[in-house]
């Protein structure tokens, strides 16, 4: 089954160079040993909430917002889609993305259609 595992943090963060660098080597061992795993099927990081759009049709008319549209402390940074037997391995696959020791990794079902 499917699952999208939503890399959730705060986008506001100060980070020293040092440490997007380590973050950065982190993700990429998680994304090999993943695809080494045979379990990742596709990743994508996102750019920050603020250049999001809010598009919503309301009695026929177009509405346009700046995002985010909840105001939160941690918004959708990135995410991956990984195939994996159950929901147990799918959270065991979430607390490897390192981003789980600072933020939230929000594990959901791909419904399948």
């Amino acid at each position: 089954m499917r699952y999208a595992l939503l890399i959730c943090n705060d986008e506001k963060a100060v980070i020293s160079p040092e440490e997007r660098s380590r973050r950065f080597a982190a993700f990429t061992s998680f994304q090999e040993e993943m695809e080494a795993r045979g379990v990742l099927v596709g990743r994508e990081r996102l750019r920050p909430a603020t250049s999001s759009r809010n598009v919503q049709v309301r009695d026929g008319g177009l509405v346009i917002a700046d995002g985010p549209f909840a105001e939160t402390k941690e918004q959708i940074a990135g995410f991956y889609i990984v195939n994996c037997k159950d929901l147990d391995e799918a959270i065991e696959v979430a607390a490897k993305i390192p981003a789980a020791q600072y933020g939230t990794i929000e594990v959901r079902p791909v419904w399948e259609m």
